[in-house]
Protein backbone atom coordinates (compact mmCIF):
# COMPACT_ATOMS: atom_id res chain seq x y z
CA UNK A 1 0.00 0.00 0.00
CA UNK A 2 1.55 3.23 -0.96
CA UNK A 3 0.40 6.13 0.52
CA UNK A 4 1.68 9.91 0.20
CA UNK A 5 2.84 11.80 3.67
CA UNK A 6 2.51 15.14 4.79
CA UNK A 7 1.88 18.15 3.01
CA UNK A 8 3.96 17.10 -0.27
CA UNK A 9 1.39 16.71 -2.75
CA UNK A 10 -0.85 19.58 -3.53
CA UNK A 11 -3.97 19.65 -5.88
CA UNK A 12 -6.88 22.63 -7.13
CA UNK A 13 -10.22 22.38 -6.29
CA UNK A 14 -13.14 25.11 -6.12
CA UNK A 15 -14.90 24.90 -2.57
CA UNK A 16 -17.31 27.80 -1.98
CA UNK A 17 -16.61 29.24 -5.60
CA UNK A 18 -13.10 30.25 -3.91
CA UNK A 19 -10.38 28.58 -5.50
CA UNK A 20 -6.59 27.74 -3.93
CA UNK A 21 -4.48 25.20 -3.23
CA UNK A 22 -5.13 22.88 -0.62
CA UNK A 23 -3.04 20.22 0.53
CA UNK A 24 -3.47 16.32 1.00
CA UNK A 25 -4.12 15.22 4.71
CA UNK A 26 -2.72 12.12 4.65
CA UNK A 27 -3.58 10.43 7.78
CA UNK A 28 -7.30 8.69 7.36
CA UNK A 29 -8.79 9.77 10.87
CA UNK A 30 -7.79 13.61 10.66
CA UNK A 31 -10.97 15.58 9.45
CA UNK A 32 -11.02 17.90 6.62
CA UNK A 33 -11.78 21.51 7.03
CA UNK A 34 -13.28 21.67 3.65
CA UNK A 35 -15.94 19.34 1.77
CA UNK A 36 -17.71 19.62 -1.73
CA UNK A 37 -21.06 20.95 -1.81
CA UNK A 38 -23.78 19.43 -3.48
CA UNK A 39 -24.32 21.65 -6.00
CA UNK A 40 -24.70 22.54 -9.08
CA UNK A 41 -27.14 19.75 -9.49
CA UNK A 42 -26.62 18.96 -13.16
CA UNK A 43 -22.38 18.90 -12.99
CA UNK A 44 -22.57 17.10 -9.33
CA UNK A 45 -21.76 13.75 -10.75
CA UNK A 46 -19.18 14.53 -12.87
CA UNK A 47 -17.50 16.78 -10.35
CA UNK A 48 -17.30 14.35 -7.73
CA UNK A 49 -15.59 11.73 -10.26
CA UNK A 50 -13.46 14.09 -11.90
CA UNK A 51 -11.90 14.69 -8.70
CA UNK A 52 -11.13 11.38 -7.97
CA UNK A 53 -9.82 10.52 -11.36
CA UNK A 54 -7.31 13.31 -11.56
CA UNK A 55 -6.41 13.55 -7.78
CA UNK A 56 -4.05 10.44 -7.80
CA UNK A 57 -3.74 7.91 -5.40
CA UNK A 58 -4.36 8.13 -1.75
CA UNK A 59 -6.88 11.20 -2.51
CA UNK A 60 -9.87 11.69 -0.15
CA UNK A 61 -13.43 13.00 -1.71
CA UNK A 62 -14.66 14.87 1.32
CA UNK A 63 -18.07 14.98 1.55
CA UNK A 64 -19.97 17.51 4.10
CA UNK A 65 -22.06 16.05 7.20
CA UNK A 66 -26.08 16.20 6.99
CA UNK A 67 -25.69 17.05 3.29
CA UNK A 68 -27.33 15.04 0.39
CA UNK A 69 -25.94 14.60 -2.98
CA UNK A 70 -28.13 13.54 -5.75
CA UNK A 71 -25.89 11.47 -8.36
CA UNK A 72 -26.84 10.57 -11.70
CA UNK A 73 -24.24 7.55 -11.92
CA UNK A 74 -21.53 5.99 -10.16
CA UNK A 75 -19.27 7.70 -7.95
CA UNK A 76 -16.35 5.05 -8.78
CA UNK A 77 -12.92 5.05 -7.11
CA UNK A 78 -9.98 5.29 -9.99
CA UNK A 79 -6.82 4.86 -8.48
CA UNK A 80 -5.61 3.36 -5.04
CA UNK A 81 -5.68 4.05 -1.07
CA UNK A 82 -8.47 6.74 -2.15
CA UNK A 83 -11.18 7.38 0.43
CA UNK A 84 -14.60 8.98 0.34
CA UNK A 85 -15.73 10.14 3.19
CA UNK A 86 -17.78 12.81 5.43
CA UNK A 87 -15.61 15.23 7.09
CA UNK A 88 -15.23 14.79 10.92
CA UNK A 89 -16.36 11.13 10.67
CA UNK A 90 -19.88 11.11 11.90
CA UNK A 91 -21.44 7.55 12.72
CA UNK A 92 -25.06 8.74 12.82
CA UNK A 93 -27.29 11.12 11.09
CA UNK A 94 -25.13 13.34 10.31
CA UNK A 95 -23.33 11.32 7.87
CA UNK A 96 -23.46 12.92 4.07
CA UNK A 97 -25.81 10.84 1.86
CA UNK A 98 -24.93 9.86 -1.74
CA UNK A 99 -28.28 9.77 -3.02
CA UNK A 100 -29.13 7.38 -6.40
CA UNK A 101 -31.17 10.04 -8.24
CA UNK A 102 -29.81 8.59 -11.87
CA UNK A 103 -32.99 7.51 -14.55
CA UNK A 104 -34.68 4.10 -15.13
CA UNK A 105 -36.38 2.78 -18.06
CA UNK A 106 -38.27 -0.26 -18.94
CA UNK A 107 -36.83 -2.11 -15.85
CA UNK A 108 -33.06 -1.26 -16.13
CA UNK A 109 -30.87 1.82 -15.16
CA UNK A 110 -28.73 3.76 -12.45
CA UNK A 111 -28.56 1.48 -9.43
CA UNK A 112 -25.26 1.67 -7.49
CA UNK A 113 -23.81 5.04 -6.19
CA UNK A 114 -20.16 3.62 -5.33
CA UNK A 115 -18.45 1.50 -7.71
CA UNK A 116 -14.50 0.14 -6.02
CA UNK A 117 -14.07 -2.46 -8.48
CA UNK A 118 -11.74 -0.50 -10.96
CA UNK A 119 -8.11 -2.35 -11.72
CA UNK A 120 -6.05 -0.72 -9.83
CA UNK A 121 -8.59 0.13 -6.97
CA UNK A 122 -6.33 -1.88 -4.21
CA UNK A 123 -7.03 -0.15 -0.75
CA UNK A 124 -9.59 2.20 -1.18
CA UNK A 125 -12.07 3.30 1.47
CA UNK A 126 -15.86 3.90 1.96
CA UNK A 127 -16.22 5.34 5.23
CA UNK A 128 -18.91 6.90 7.51
CA UNK A 129 -21.34 7.73 4.47
CA UNK A 130 -25.07 7.02 3.35
CA UNK A 131 -25.96 5.31 0.30
CA UNK A 132 -30.08 5.93 -0.55
CA UNK A 133 -31.02 3.52 -3.29
CA UNK A 134 -34.50 5.04 -3.54
CA UNK A 135 -36.14 2.38 -4.74
CA UNK A 136 -39.63 3.54 -2.75
CA UNK A 137 -41.65 1.18 -3.24
CA UNK A 138 -40.55 0.20 -6.45
CA UNK A 139 -40.25 -2.93 -8.19
CA UNK A 140 -36.28 -4.14 -8.44
CA UNK A 141 -34.30 -2.27 -11.09
CA UNK A 142 -31.53 -4.82 -13.21
CA UNK A 143 -28.05 -3.26 -11.99
CA UNK A 144 -25.76 -3.59 -9.88
CA UNK A 145 -25.91 -3.38 -5.55
CA UNK A 146 -25.96 0.33 -3.50
CA UNK A 147 -22.28 -0.25 -3.43
CA UNK A 148 -20.62 -2.98 -5.79
CA UNK A 149 -16.51 -3.09 -4.17
CA UNK A 150 -13.75 -6.05 -4.26
CA UNK A 151 -12.90 -6.38 -8.09
CA UNK A 152 -9.59 -7.54 -8.61
CA UNK A 153 -8.41 -5.61 -5.49
CA UNK A 154 -6.95 -6.29 -1.90
CA UNK A 155 -7.24 -4.33 0.96
CA UNK A 156 -10.36 -2.79 1.04
CA UNK A 157 -12.17 -1.00 3.85
CA UNK A 158 -16.59 -0.42 3.93
CA UNK A 159 -17.01 1.39 7.70
CA UNK A 160 -19.31 2.97 9.18
CA UNK A 161 -21.62 3.17 6.40
CA UNK A 162 -25.75 3.57 6.23
CA UNK A 163 -27.20 1.36 2.82
CA UNK A 164 -30.33 1.23 2.25
CA UNK A 165 -33.49 0.74 0.13
CA UNK A 166 -31.29 -0.42 -2.74
CA UNK A 167 -33.06 0.10 -6.27
CA UNK A 168 -31.94 -3.82 -7.42
CA UNK A 169 -30.83 -7.10 -5.88
CA UNK A 170 -28.61 -5.77 -2.53
CA UNK A 171 -27.25 -3.24 -0.24
CA UNK A 172 -24.03 -3.86 -0.46
CA UNK A 173 -22.12 -6.41 -2.74
CA UNK A 174 -18.31 -7.70 -2.66
CA UNK A 175 -17.74 -8.91 -5.81
CA UNK A 176 -14.68 -11.59 -6.83
CA UNK A 177 -13.33 -10.25 -10.15
CA UNK A 178 -11.14 -12.46 -11.71
CA UNK A 179 -11.29 -14.67 -8.26
CA UNK A 180 -8.26 -12.17 -7.02
CA UNK A 181 -10.57 -10.11 -4.98
CA UNK A 182 -8.99 -10.48 -1.27
CA UNK A 183 -8.55 -8.97 2.03
CA UNK A 184 -11.82 -6.86 1.91
CA UNK A 185 -12.93 -5.51 5.22
CA UNK A 186 -16.66 -4.90 5.79
CA UNK A 187 -17.20 -3.55 9.55
CA UNK A 188 -19.69 -1.61 11.89
CA UNK A 189 -21.91 -0.61 9.15
CA UNK A 190 -25.74 -0.43 9.41
CA UNK A 191 -27.34 -1.86 6.63
CA UNK A 192 -31.30 -1.68 6.39
CA UNK A 193 -33.85 -2.13 4.92
CA UNK A 194 -32.92 -4.14 1.65
CA UNK A 195 -35.81 -5.09 -0.66
CA UNK A 196 -39.30 -5.92 -0.59
CA UNK A 197 -40.64 -9.18 0.88
CA UNK A 198 -43.13 -9.19 -2.54
CA UNK A 199 -42.60 -12.10 -4.27
CA UNK A 200 -39.01 -11.65 -6.40
CA UNK A 201 -38.47 -8.30 -4.88
CA UNK A 202 -36.43 -8.79 -2.80
CA UNK A 203 -32.61 -7.95 -1.82
CA UNK A 204 -29.79 -8.89 0.26
CA UNK A 205 -28.62 -6.87 3.46
CA UNK A 206 -24.39 -8.02 2.72
CA UNK A 207 -23.62 -10.50 -0.37
CA UNK A 208 -19.71 -11.56 -0.19
CA UNK A 209 -17.80 -13.63 -3.06
CA UNK A 210 -14.16 -12.38 -1.85
CA UNK A 211 -11.91 -14.47 -0.66
CA UNK A 212 -9.64 -13.83 2.54
CA UNK A 213 -12.21 -11.14 3.57
CA UNK A 214 -13.11 -9.95 7.45
CA UNK A 215 -16.96 -9.15 8.15
CA UNK A 216 -17.60 -8.27 11.52
CA UNK A 217 -19.76 -6.23 13.80
CA UNK A 218 -22.20 -5.39 11.06
CA UNK A 219 -26.30 -4.86 11.84
CA UNK A 220 -28.50 -6.16 9.12
CA UNK A 221 -32.33 -5.17 9.57
CA UNK A 222 -34.98 -6.12 7.76
CA UNK A 223 -33.62 -7.42 4.41
CA UNK A 224 -35.41 -9.88 2.84
CA UNK A 225 -33.30 -12.30 0.78
CA UNK A 226 -30.59 -13.25 2.58
CA UNK A 227 -28.95 -11.44 5.47
CA UNK A 228 -25.52 -12.24 4.92
CA UNK A 229 -24.48 -14.37 1.82
CA UNK A 230 -21.52 -15.69 0.72
CA UNK A 231 -21.13 -16.91 -2.69
CA UNK A 232 -18.37 -19.23 -1.40
CA UNK A 233 -15.56 -16.33 -0.62
CA UNK A 234 -13.03 -19.26 0.72
CA UNK A 235 -10.61 -18.20 3.99
CA UNK A 236 -13.23 -15.86 4.83
CA UNK A 237 -14.67 -15.06 8.47
CA UNK A 238 -18.18 -13.46 9.21
CA UNK A 239 -18.53 -12.69 12.56
CA UNK A 240 -20.31 -10.93 15.71
CA UNK A 241 -23.00 -9.35 13.07
CA UNK A 242 -26.45 -8.95 14.29
CA UNK A 243 -29.12 -9.60 11.49
CA UNK A 244 -32.92 -8.76 12.72
CA UNK A 245 -36.14 -8.26 11.34
CA UNK A 246 -39.76 -6.26 12.68
CA UNK A 247 -41.90 -6.63 10.44
CA UNK A 248 -41.57 -8.52 7.37
CA UNK A 249 -40.65 -12.05 5.93
CA UNK A 250 -36.29 -12.88 5.63
CA UNK A 251 -36.09 -15.51 3.00
CA UNK A 252 -32.56 -16.78 4.62
CA UNK A 253 -30.67 -14.51 7.51
CA UNK A 254 -26.95 -16.94 7.30
CA UNK A 255 -26.32 -18.27 3.25
CA UNK A 256 -24.04 -20.36 2.48
CA UNK A 257 -25.94 -21.76 -0.41
CA UNK A 258 -24.41 -20.38 -3.58
CA UNK A 259 -22.16 -23.04 -5.54
CA UNK A 260 -21.51 -20.53 -8.00
CA UNK A 261 -18.76 -18.60 -8.64
CA UNK A 262 -16.26 -20.84 -6.44
CA UNK A 263 -17.82 -23.69 -7.16
CA UNK A 264 -19.06 -24.32 -3.31
CA UNK A 265 -15.47 -23.41 -2.53
CA UNK A 266 -15.99 -22.90 1.62
CA UNK A 267 -12.74 -23.69 2.90
CA UNK A 268 -11.98 -21.82 6.04
CA UNK A 269 -15.22 -20.00 5.84
CA UNK A 270 -16.53 -19.53 9.03
CA UNK A 271 -19.69 -17.99 10.13
CA UNK A 272 -19.84 -17.51 13.77
CA UNK A 273 -22.33 -14.18 14.06
CA UNK A 274 -25.79 -13.11 16.11
CA UNK A 275 -28.59 -14.43 14.96
CA UNK A 276 -30.99 -13.09 12.49
CA UNK A 277 -34.03 -12.98 14.81
CA UNK A 278 -37.73 -11.17 15.10
CA UNK A 279 -37.27 -8.50 17.96
CA UNK A 280 -40.71 -9.04 19.98
CA UNK A 281 -39.77 -9.48 23.47
CA UNK A 282 -43.08 -11.31 24.56
CA UNK A 283 -44.95 -13.85 23.55
CA UNK A 284 -48.15 -13.28 21.45
CA UNK A 285 -49.96 -12.95 18.27
CA UNK A 286 -47.53 -11.75 15.54
CA UNK A 287 -49.23 -9.13 13.91
CA UNK A 288 -46.57 -8.14 11.42
CA UNK A 289 -45.99 -11.99 10.33
CA UNK A 290 -42.21 -11.28 10.73
CA UNK A 291 -40.57 -14.64 10.14
CA UNK A 292 -37.01 -15.67 9.08
CA UNK A 293 -37.71 -19.02 6.78
CA UNK A 294 -34.24 -20.51 7.10
CA UNK A 295 -32.22 -18.90 10.18
CA UNK A 296 -28.68 -20.91 8.78
CA UNK A 297 -29.03 -22.26 4.93
CA UNK A 298 -26.50 -24.97 4.16
CA UNK A 299 -25.76 -26.53 0.55
CA UNK A 300 -27.28 -25.69 -3.01
CA UNK A 301 -30.20 -28.01 -2.43
CA UNK A 302 -31.73 -25.84 0.29
CA UNK A 303 -32.23 -22.99 -1.56
CA UNK A 304 -32.40 -24.25 -5.69
CA UNK A 305 -33.35 -27.93 -5.50
CA UNK A 306 -32.41 -29.23 -8.04
CA UNK A 307 -30.69 -26.55 -10.47
CA UNK A 308 -27.09 -27.55 -9.33
CA UNK A 309 -27.38 -31.51 -9.55
CA UNK A 310 -25.08 -33.06 -7.68
CA UNK A 311 -22.84 -30.28 -6.66
CA UNK A 312 -22.25 -29.68 -2.83
CA UNK A 313 -21.15 -26.94 -0.61
CA UNK A 314 -17.53 -27.98 0.65
CA UNK A 315 -15.28 -27.20 4.07
CA UNK A 316 -16.99 -24.77 5.58
CA UNK A 317 -17.98 -23.43 9.71
CA UNK A 318 -21.08 -22.50 11.09
CA UNK A 319 -20.67 -21.99 15.07
CA UNK A 320 -21.77 -20.34 17.87
CA UNK A 321 -24.39 -18.32 16.72
CA UNK A 322 -27.48 -17.48 18.90
CA UNK A 323 -31.38 -17.48 17.18
CA UNK A 324 -34.09 -15.89 18.20
CA UNK A 325 -37.63 -15.70 17.03
CA UNK A 326 -39.82 -17.11 14.39
CA UNK A 327 -38.49 -19.40 12.09
CA UNK A 328 -39.41 -21.62 9.75
CA UNK A 329 -36.26 -23.73 10.30
CA UNK A 330 -33.44 -22.64 12.41
CA UNK A 331 -30.67 -24.20 10.66
CA UNK A 332 -31.17 -26.36 7.29
CA UNK A 333 -28.43 -28.45 5.63
CA UNK A 334 -28.12 -30.94 2.70
CA UNK A 335 -25.21 -30.94 0.05
CA UNK A 336 -22.89 -29.98 1.78
CA UNK A 337 -19.57 -31.96 2.48
CA UNK A 338 -16.90 -31.49 5.10
CA UNK A 339 -18.96 -28.69 6.88
CA UNK A 340 -18.83 -28.05 10.49
CA UNK A 341 -22.09 -27.07 12.26
CA UNK A 342 -21.82 -27.02 15.75
CA UNK A 343 -22.99 -24.51 19.04
CA UNK A 344 -25.28 -22.70 17.50
CA UNK A 345 -28.44 -21.97 19.97
CA UNK A 346 -32.09 -21.25 19.84
CA UNK A 347 -32.54 -18.92 22.58
CA UNK A 348 -35.57 -16.34 24.31
CA UNK A 349 -39.00 -16.24 22.73
CA UNK A 350 -38.50 -18.56 20.12
CA UNK A 351 -40.99 -20.70 17.49
CA UNK A 352 -40.36 -22.80 14.80
CA UNK A 353 -43.25 -21.99 12.67
CA UNK A 354 -44.44 -21.35 8.97
CA UNK A 355 -46.16 -18.66 7.03
CA UNK A 356 -47.90 -18.19 3.96
CA UNK A 357 -45.26 -17.38 1.23
CA UNK A 358 -45.92 -13.66 -0.17
CA UNK A 359 -46.58 -14.47 -3.35
CA UNK A 360 -49.93 -16.79 -2.56
CA UNK A 361 -53.23 -15.40 -2.16
CA UNK A 362 -54.57 -14.45 0.70
CA UNK A 363 -57.34 -16.22 0.68
CA UNK A 364 -55.67 -19.53 -0.46
CA UNK A 365 -57.45 -22.46 1.54
CA UNK A 366 -55.32 -24.89 3.01
CA UNK A 367 -55.57 -28.51 3.26
CA UNK A 368 -57.18 -28.68 6.20
CA UNK A 369 -59.54 -26.21 5.08
CA UNK A 370 -58.55 -22.98 7.11
CA UNK A 371 -57.86 -19.66 6.35
CA UNK A 372 -55.21 -18.33 8.90
CA UNK A 373 -51.59 -18.30 9.68
CA UNK A 374 -49.32 -20.18 9.62
CA UNK A 375 -50.84 -23.16 8.97
CA UNK A 376 -54.24 -23.00 8.82
CA UNK A 377 -57.23 -23.49 10.66
CA UNK A 378 -58.62 -20.69 13.72
CA UNK A 379 -58.29 -22.21 17.40
CA UNK A 380 -61.24 -19.66 18.06
CA UNK A 381 -63.39 -20.34 15.12
CA UNK A 382 -66.53 -18.85 14.51
CA UNK A 383 -70.34 -20.99 14.34
CA UNK A 384 -69.58 -22.90 10.78
CA UNK A 385 -65.45 -21.69 10.47
CA UNK A 386 -63.48 -24.55 10.16
CA UNK A 387 -60.85 -24.96 13.43
CA UNK A 388 -57.10 -25.98 14.02
CA UNK A 389 -57.40 -29.80 14.19
CA UNK A 390 -57.34 -31.30 17.64
CA UNK A 391 -58.23 -27.57 19.01
CA UNK A 392 -61.44 -27.75 21.07
CA UNK A 393 -64.39 -25.01 20.80
CA UNK A 394 -65.83 -23.82 23.56
CA UNK A 395 -68.75 -25.80 23.12
CA UNK A 396 -67.17 -29.13 22.80
CA UNK A 397 -64.74 -28.34 25.69
CA UNK A 398 -68.37 -27.88 27.84
CA UNK A 399 -69.68 -31.18 26.53
CA UNK A 400 -65.91 -32.80 27.35
CA UNK A 401 -65.29 -33.84 24.29
CA UNK A 402 -63.13 -32.29 21.25
CA UNK A 403 -64.20 -34.84 18.57
CA UNK A 404 -67.06 -34.23 16.25
CA UNK A 405 -70.43 -37.25 16.26
CA UNK A 406 -69.44 -37.97 12.88
CA UNK A 407 -65.71 -38.95 14.31
CA UNK A 408 -67.42 -40.74 17.28
CA UNK A 409 -69.54 -42.88 15.19
CA UNK A 410 -66.49 -43.46 13.20
CA UNK A 411 -63.91 -44.72 15.53
CA UNK A 412 -67.04 -46.43 17.84
CA UNK A 413 -67.08 -48.23 13.92
CA UNK A 414 -63.82 -49.25 13.58
CA UNK A 415 -63.78 -51.13 17.09
CA UNK A 416 -66.76 -53.10 16.61
CA UNK A 417 -65.19 -54.82 13.36
CA UNK A 418 -62.30 -54.86 14.89
CA UNK A 419 -63.52 -57.37 17.65
CA UNK A 420 -65.38 -58.61 15.62
CA UNK A 421 -62.00 -59.70 13.05
CA UNK A 422 -60.41 -61.34 15.75
CA UNK A 423 -62.63 -63.05 17.44
CA UNK A 424 -62.87 -64.77 13.73
CA UNK A 425 -59.09 -65.40 14.04
CA UNK A 426 -58.61 -66.80 16.71
CA UNK A 427 -61.94 -69.23 16.08
CA UNK A 428 -60.40 -70.07 12.19
CA UNK A 429 -57.13 -70.65 14.46
CA UNK A 430 -58.10 -73.37 16.65
CA UNK A 431 -59.93 -75.17 14.40
CA UNK A 432 -56.98 -75.46 12.47
CA UNK A 433 -54.97 -77.09 14.96
CA UNK A 434 -57.60 -79.52 16.35
CA UNK A 435 -57.80 -81.21 12.54
CA UNK A 436 -54.03 -81.46 12.61
CA UNK A 437 -54.22 -83.36 15.76
CA UNK A 438 -56.55 -85.21 15.05
CA UNK A 439 -54.91 -86.56 11.99
CA UNK A 440 -52.10 -87.45 13.68
CA UNK A 441 -53.84 -88.85 17.23
CA UNK A 442 -52.51 -86.08 19.17
CA UNK A 443 -54.47 -84.43 21.89
CA UNK A 444 -54.01 -80.69 21.22
CA UNK A 445 -53.32 -78.88 24.55
CA UNK A 446 -52.69 -75.42 24.34
CA UNK A 447 -50.52 -75.17 27.47
CA UNK A 448 -48.34 -77.38 25.68
CA UNK A 449 -47.42 -76.24 22.32
CA UNK A 450 -43.83 -76.42 22.77
CA UNK A 451 -41.25 -77.41 19.95
CA UNK A 452 -39.64 -80.63 20.41
CA UNK A 453 -36.24 -81.35 19.63
CA UNK A 454 -35.87 -83.55 16.18
CA UNK A 455 -34.59 -87.30 17.40
CA UNK A 456 -31.74 -89.27 15.72
CA UNK A 457 -34.11 -91.72 14.02
CA UNK A 458 -36.67 -89.48 12.87
CA UNK A 459 -36.31 -88.99 9.01
CA UNK A 460 -35.34 -85.41 7.80
CA UNK A 461 -38.43 -85.19 5.10
CA UNK A 462 -40.56 -86.22 8.16
CA UNK A 463 -42.97 -83.39 9.58
CA UNK A 464 -42.27 -81.76 12.87
CA UNK A 465 -44.01 -83.06 15.93
CA UNK A 466 -46.15 -79.44 15.74
CA UNK A 467 -46.80 -77.36 13.23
Amino acid sequence: MTRHSGRSLQHRREVGHLPELFSRVSHPLVAREDCEPPDPLNTLTDCLNTLLNSSGPGYTLPLCPSTQYFIQAPIAFFAPDQEISTVGYPSGGERAALVVAGPVANGSGHTTAVDGTCQNCNGVKLRNIQINGTRDGASPTQGGANIEMGGGNSGQLIEYVHSFDPRSWSCLHIAEGPFTCNNVTVQHNDIEPCGSDVFQEWADGISVSCQNSWIHNNTVSSPTDGGIVLFSAPETLVENNTIYIEANTLLGGINTVDYNPWKGNYTNTIFATDSPSSVNDTRGTNNEDAVVKIAIAIGPRTWFGGQYGQNVSTSGTVYNNTLTGAFGYAIAITSAVNFTVENNTLIGNTTLTGARGPNCSTTEVTPDGGDFWPFGGNPNPAPGEPGVPGAETPSEAQSGGGLSGGAKAGIAISVIFGVFGLALLAWWIRRNALKKADRRGVGYNPTAYTTQPMSQSQPLDSPPLYE
